[in-house]
């Protein structure tokens, strides 16, 4: 199995993270903010940069995947609709933003203008996949006009 798992403790280990998450995809539903435990889980549909597409088919891969960020004390959301359990989102990027250090905020970007921003005490987040890749013949676009 080729299964990724990745933590990330600092700015640079969180670059990583992004990249591998760039153009994963999600529902509303998929979002889980854990106040008692101080913790965010994003369970998504990871695309596979990191592997070429097969070159017969043209086809990709997805994985099913968890994204995990503790010591997370808030989150905020803008322009999701909380009550659109199914909604579908493409996330683009996680950053960060450094306040007093080691605590700042983590911001995950979504296509169309969407966002979530956790404050954070310090950088503690780990991706894991979940289980098998399935193919998908889709590659992701962007449109940079």
């Amino acid at each position: 199995m080729d299964q990724l798992k990745l933590a990330a403790l600092d700015q640079e280990d969180l670059e990583v993270l992004s990249a591998h998450l760039q153009d994963a995809i999600l529902t509303v539903a998929d979002i889980r903010f854990l106040p008692k435990e101080k913790k965010a889980v994003f369970i998504l549909n990871r695309f596979v940069w990191d592997k070429e597409a097969d070159k017969r088919s043209k086809e990709h891969e997805r994985r099913r995947s968890a994204l995990a960020i503790a010591q997370v004390t808030a989150m905020k959301a803008q322009n999701i609709q909380q009550d659109a359990k199914g909604a579908v989102m493409e996330l683009l990027a996680v950053t960060f933003e450094a306040g007093d250090e080691p605590s700042g905020r983590i911001q995950l970007a979504f296509a169309g203008g969407a966002s979530l921003v956790l404050d954070v005490e310090c950088i503690e987040a780990q991706l894991s996949d979940l289980g098998a890749a399935w193919s998908t013949p889709n590659l992701p676009q962007h449109d940079l006009s």
